[in-house]
């Protein structure tokens, strides 16, 4: 879910969230939407949007290291269930996306991929889906972004949407567990660290997750905003 606060400084606006959010500042990402710095005749204001990151104990299945179980989701008929909408929330959640895209010029079919207690799964078909999914991913992201948000606007805040088109997510999380381990293997043999691209908190997530039971190697994430970057770094053996 997203959130937003104001405050008279940055500083002050992101101790709130936490403290509101009962999270730590790792377990949260931050997107600065105002910024005015105090002067002599005005006050600060600064607006930020909050994006929880999910601990280790709330991971999301769709970025949970298991390349398997997310195979297993996309071909599960349990989980699939009825890909047209069940209720009213689901109506107006499959019309929004669909109108969305419609506006932005592409065509494009949304069906409910999966249901999942708080979160739902929406697949999109289009003969247009590489200009949806994006360069790494980002024009999905911002999709679901804006999916989430509506959500919210619709009283459910707490279920989360997840936007999918030609089984990206899938091989997107192949793709970076491979990643994980190639470069983890190449932190021991050279013993430097080694920054990766920049990515969404679900992707860095994914990167910890793979890497935390590896002894020799850990992570940290590095920067500003919404798309951080994770170092990898060799430790040795304890």
């Amino acid at each position: 879910m997203v959130y937003e606060y104001e405050a008279e400084t940055e500083k002050e606006a992101i101790e709130k969230a936490a403290q509101e959010l009962g999270l730590e500042r790792d377990q949260f990402d931050v997107e600065t939407l105002e910024l005015q710095k105090k002067s002599l005749f005005k006050k600060g204001y600064a607006k930020i949007r909050v994006i929880p990151v999910d601990t280790p104990d709330h991971v999301q299945p769709e970025f949970d290291g298991k390349v398997p179980n997310a195979t297993v989701r996309a071909n599960n008929p349990k989980i699939v269930a009825n890909p047209l909408p069940q209720d009213e929330f689901e109506e107006k959640l499959l019309d929004f996306v669909s109108q969305t895209i419609l506006k932005m010029g592409y065509e494009v079919s949304v069906e409910v991929m999966f249901r999942e207690d708080k979160k739902i799964g929406l697949k999109l078909t289009s003969p247009s889906s590489s200009i949806l999914i994006g360069r790494k991913g980002k024009n999905l992201d911002a999709m679901q972004l804006l999916a989430n948000v509506y959500a919210g606007h619709l009283g459910k805040e707490d279920v989360r949407v997840i936007l999918d088109s030609e089984n990206y997510r899938i091989r997107r999380e192949e793709s970076l567990v491979r990643l994980a381990y190639v470069t983890a293997d190449k932190v021991r043999a050279t013993r430097n660290s080694v920054l990766l691209e920049p990515m969404n908190p679900f992707e860095r997530r994914l990167i910890h997750t793979t890497l935390n039971d590896i002894p020799d190697v850990e992570t940290k994430s590095e920067g500003d905003g919404l798309y951080k970057q994770v170092r990898v770094i060799y430790k040795g053996v304890r």
